[in-house]
């Protein structure tokens, strides 16, 4: 009998129906391309057993002067800075406030209300208590996290229930932390919660501002980061590295530091830029105006005939979004435009030139850069700018966008993975208010992928041997490292699949019958003693039966899917035995397995000619 080899294009194309894709593949999850075959992705591994508090939404790794390997982490209740697999809480002071006598238990309760009258707190909120004697048998020194009740009072637990109902506490100082932020973008509801002309009544706009978003860069060895419509911290590597962020305002020669920022970068030349920031002499944040320091002085940002520092208001759009440093100028993106920026010198230090119009970006963190261009996720669709702006064409388009949560587009984050060279993007899909989904695009091969992940942040490999994402578990993992799911630290096999799109056998105008495949698997890499996958065949007796799912199989489809077989491949296997009869065939490969790693190359089919009916 005849052997039809199975070939088919490399990436995943979900623009129209399963058989109008005939020749590629449809669906899949945890699967890449090399060299044009699909393979399993590889495993991640927890950096360390400890943990962080919040959702993060930042990843910035730098190494110091004497060789310290530093990672930023931002999440939405503190900052931190991981070393060796700890995290440090470097969240920076709001506000110290002496009180008397602030605490009231109640028997039997770990709950403790704190009177406060100089107010500034808001819950999720963290408060160091120092100096307290005892109250209610409860002696309350330390860090709590705020509930807040009223606009004097909020409440913190305590470790123990309290012995009995009292107030009290002494004279105590209260440290306050800088205010958290939200996990997730929040939507304002009904008449107002957007500008004038936008919105209607009772449907929800989501907040511009709601989401704590953190960037951060490292100004030499020392760091310098913001929250997203917050202050300027700074964070010195010469330091204790339990020692907290400050004000950069606060720092020795500090001059009209900005008080207010959306993002920041530090440039390769070493100017400080603040994107979306006050004006000089005014506390209002300009969404336009962007500001930076003098040359090699993150704290001078006072122009004169004497330095470097300056701004410029952009005219395009109605905020800067995000700005990347790129080959020798910076990125700017507003909400509707795409500026680069280059040093020209003195008087005007910077000047700034359109390079795209009529385009959008998704959020602050939707942007990577490799190989000198730059890929984005906009409202819609995708872009690069590789010294010309372009619309990135995107096989998966209609499935990304058609089940995507509008409301949720803050969350977006892009990042590379250069060693396959990968840009990977994270969102909600349409039910979830948390990331679940991720695309990827293959700049060297031109084609797309995707899949369902939960991450928050993302930096790709360089300083650190892997490449390093935040995670729900508020933890950090390494991508590409092992093969399995170690997320929680006990090891987990992947579940990983890729499904064909429909395709015609024989001639499509007669059925086929199939009684034998041979394979072309391959398990180079594996740790299991005696790996495995699954091979799926499902023929359809019409093209499109069973929708656009080859395990559509039940339901309304039992009729439409002539038959489903399924059999093991393990290492060694050369030939699998079926008895599968159709006019098209859709093929699946899958595994779930501890220790399994595929890659599928060329299988083949024995089949013969077997009537019309």
């Amino acid at each position: 009998m005849p052997l039809q080899k199975m070939v088919f294009k490399p990436g995943v194309d979900r623009e129209n129906t399963r058989y109008t894709s005939e020749g590629g593949w449809y669906d899949c999850d945890k699967v890449r391309f090399r060299g044009g075959m699909p393979e399993k992705l590889g495993g991640w591994n927890r950096i360390s057993t400890d943990s962080f508090l919040g959702v993060c939404r930042s990843l910035f790794p730098w190494v110091t002067l004497g060789s310290q390997k530093l990672l930023g982490v931002g999440t939405n209740l503190k900052f931190y800075i991981e070393q060796g697999g700890t995290y440090y809480d470097i969240t920076p002071i709001r506000a110290a406030v002496s009180l008397t006598d602030p605490f009231t238990t109640v028997s039997g309760s770990t709950t403790v209300t704190v009177t406060d009258a100089a107010g500034g707190y808001i819950n999720g909120d963290f408060v160091t208590f120092s100096g307290a004697s005892a109250v209610g048998g409860l002696t309350l020194n330390g860090e709590f996290q705020i509930t807040y009740l009223t606009g004097n009072t909020y409440t913190i637990t305590a470790s123990e229930a309290a012995s009995s109902s009292a107030s009290g506490g002494g004279s105590v100082t209260a440290t306050y932390q800088i205010n958290s932020g939200p996990d997730i973008a929040e939507a304002l509801v009904g008449w107002g919660a957007a500008g004038w002309g936008l919105g209607t009544w009772g449907v929800g706009v989501t907040s511009t501002d709601a989401l704590r978003l953190w960037t951060q860069s490292n100004f030499g060895e020392d760091l310098v980061f913001a929250a997203r419509g917050g202050n300027l911290f700074f964070w010195d590597a010469t330091d204790a590295i339990t020692t907290r962020g400050v004000l950069l305002s606060s720092e020795s020669g500090a001059s009209n530091v900005p008080t207010k920022v959306n993002t920041l970068l530090v440039s390769d030349n070493r100017f400080v830029f603040c994107f979306g920031t006050n004006p000089l002499g005014s506390g209002d944040l300009d969404p336009l105006l962007l500001r930076w320091s003098d040359q090699e002085s993150a704290v001078n940002w006072t122009p004169s005939s004497s330095n470097q520092a300056g701004d410029l208001r952009l005219s395009k759009g109605s905020e800067i979004v995000t700005a990347i440093q790129a080959r020798q100028e910076i990125l700017i993106w507003t909400d509707s435009a795409l500026y680069a920026l280059q040093y020209v010198g003195a008087p005007a230090v910077w000047g700034a030139q359109t390079v795209g119009e009529n385009l959008s970006i998704a959020s602050t963190k939707a942007v990577a850069y490799a190989n000198g261009v730059a890929y984005w996720m906009g409202v819609g669709g995708f872009y690069r700018y590789d010294g010309r702006v372009q619309t990135l064409p995107c096989t998966l388009k209609r499935y990304i966008f058609n089940d995507f949560n509008t409301e949720q587009y803050d969350q977006v984050f892009a990042g590379t993975n250069e060693g396959f060279s990968e840009i990977w993007w994270f969102y909600c899909s349409s039910s979830a208010t948390t990331i679940d989904r991720y695309v990827i695009y293959n700049y060297e091969q031109n084609i797309w992928y995707y899949g369902n992940m939960g991450r928050t942040a993302w930096i790709d490999s360089g300083i650190r041997d892997f490449p390093m994402a935040a995670t729900y578990n508020n933890n950090v993992v390494n991508h590409e490292d092992g093969i399995d799911d170690n997320e929680t630290g006990t090891a987990t096999g992947i579940s990983a699949f890729i499904s064909s799109a429909q395709f015609d056998l024989e001639d499509g105008h007669k059925f086929a019958f199939i009684q034998k495949v041979y394979p072309d698997v391959t398990f180079d890499g594996s740790t299991a003693e005696s790996p495995s996958a699954t091979l799926s065949l499902f023929a359809a007796q019409n093209s499109g039966s069973g929708r656009n799912s080859p395990a559509s199989v039940g339901g309304t489809n039992t009729g439409a899917i002539t038959r489903t077989a399924t059999a093991p491949i393990e290492a060694f296997t050369s030939r699998l035995d079926l008895r599968v009869r159709g006019r098209q065939l859709a093929m699946k490969i899958e595994s779930s397995d501890l220790g399994v790693k595929w890659q599928l190359g060329s299988p083949r089919l024995e089949m013969r000619p077997d009537g019309r009916r």
